[in-house]
């Protein structure tokens, strides 16, 4: 049995596939205790683990804007740079000072965080402790065969197309020299060196899981020996579920073979204008059933073939799903690709066009290129992927590949491995 300790910063799409990773920990005997976020505290004691409150930084992602105001009024590059520095960087110093608290009662064999925790990086660096990353978006490691990460440039190809990829990095770079910057100044606050890298060079030396498969992902010559690819982490189907007082309508629509198309914005950008609202507008007069979530009010009225929640079971209504239409939170895409659902991509926020960007390469949806689409081209995207079984193919495909990985046991294993790899390296 293994002391784990696992670190997650206070995001819902950070800590669900967590989740599901530390039920396997905790089912095959290992002694698992959780630093997050208060609002996950229940979720956590389900899951068998022992919840560690955070002293600082505990924000509720439902509305980012109220704890964190340096956010609000910012759009584009600008609010990407003022949520790596007050989501992630500024808080590192007290993330390494309460885990070091709770290091010095109880000292863990591995800690395992999300991969934007960068004060569990900062711990293990000092530490020495072995250290787990879990990606929860995207892959951010720099490579000789992509673009930089954030724009959802799509690879490099051929001669020209690389040293326009280095070109890029060196843009990218100076667009987030300010970051850079403060992510040195904080690792030397904490005693670290200030080092060379940036914020998005932060990987595991010994570990990094990341949840999804080598097809999702674009191939890398240069990719690191650590990196493992798990398949998605997806929670099972809840022995108990609440379902919608409309459940019934939405059986007998799909039994009739009218297509079932689902709206969601997530859990961070929940502004229904964006994406929700327009897509309403462009599928009323279309020949399917619409449902949306959002935790937010619609403006306006619902259009009759549409039905609004705030939550919906995924795992019951995914199977019955002819199109998604996302913003491109990664979970949601990683679900809907586990259940062969083709994908149409409104991504504009955080790293989100990244997995825009992914879902066109992948042939499994088409990415709109943008944050606020308008009805039409949300219209015409979901008539292109209704139209063209090559796309529904391709997201099969992907689900097959999905299938071949039981992600919670393959990546309790890798953590296992760590562990005990450092146990004979000290033993010797």
């Amino acid at each position: 049995m293994a002391r784990l300790l696992v670190a997650t910063v206070p995001l819902t799409g950070h800590v669900h596939p967590m989740l599901v990773l530390v039920r396997a920990l905790v089912t095959r005997g290992h002694e698992v205790r959780w630093y997050a976020a208060a609002k996950f505290a229940p979720a956590i004691a389900a899951a068998g683990a022992t919840y560690l409150p955070m002293r600082a930084h505990d924000w509720d992602d439902a509305d980012v804007e109220a704890a964190l105001p340096a956010l609000r009024g910012r759009r584009g590059l600008a609010r990407v740079k003022a949520q790596l520095r007050e989501m992630f960087i500024a808080p590192m110093a007290d993330q390494l000072r309460d885990l070091q608290a709770i290091a010095a009662g109880w000292m863990p064999d591995a800690i395992v965080a999300d991969q934007a925790h960068l004060g569990a990086a900062a711990f293990a660096e000092l530490a020495g402790v072995p250290w787990a990353g879990l990606g929860i978006s995207a892959l951010v490691i720099p490579s000789v065969d992509t673009a930089p990460f954030g724009p959802g440039w799509r690879p490099a190809r051929g001669v020209l197309g690389r040293l326009r990829a280095r070109l890029q990095h060196a843009v990218v770079r100076a667009m987030f020299r300010d970051v850079t910057r403060a992510y040195r100044a904080a690792r030397q606050a904490i005693g670290l060196p200030a080092g060379r890298g940036t914020y998005f060079d932060v990987l595991s030396p010994q570990l990094f899981l990341q949840p999804t498969v080598e097809a999702f992902e674009y191939p890398r010559r240069d990719l690191p020996p650590q990196v493992r690819f798990i398949g998605p982490l997806v929670a099972g189907v809840p022995a108990a579920q609440a379902l919608p007082a409309w459940w019934s309508e939405l059986e007998d629509a799909h039994r009739r073979g009218t297509p079932i198309v689902l709206v969601t914005q997530g859990t961070l950008a929940t502004d229904a204008r964006e994406l929700v609202a327009p897509a309403l507008r462009a599928l009323a007069t279309e020949p399917v059933f619409v449902v949306a979530t959002i935790a937010t009010t619609i403006d306006g009225p619902v259009p009759a073939n549409a039905r609004v929640a705030a939550f919906v079971p995924y795992q019951a209504l995914l199977p019955m799903v002819a199109v998604l239409v996302t913003n491109g939170g990664y979970g949601g895409v990683q679900m809907a690709l586990a259940a062969g659902v083709p994908v149409v991509v409104a991504g504009g926020s955080e790293e989100k066009p990244e997995i825009a960007a992914r879902v066109a390469w992948s042939g499994v949806g088409v990415d709109l290129r943008t944050g606020r689409p308008s009805a039409g081209r949300v219209r015409a995207a979901v008539r292109r992927v209704l139209a063209d079984a090559r796309y529904r193919t391709r997201a099969r495909a992907m689900a097959a590949a999905m299938a071949a990985c039981d992600a919670p046991t393959l990546g309790a294993t890798h953590v296992e491995d760590l562990v005990e790899r450092a146990r004979l390296a000290g033993s010797r």
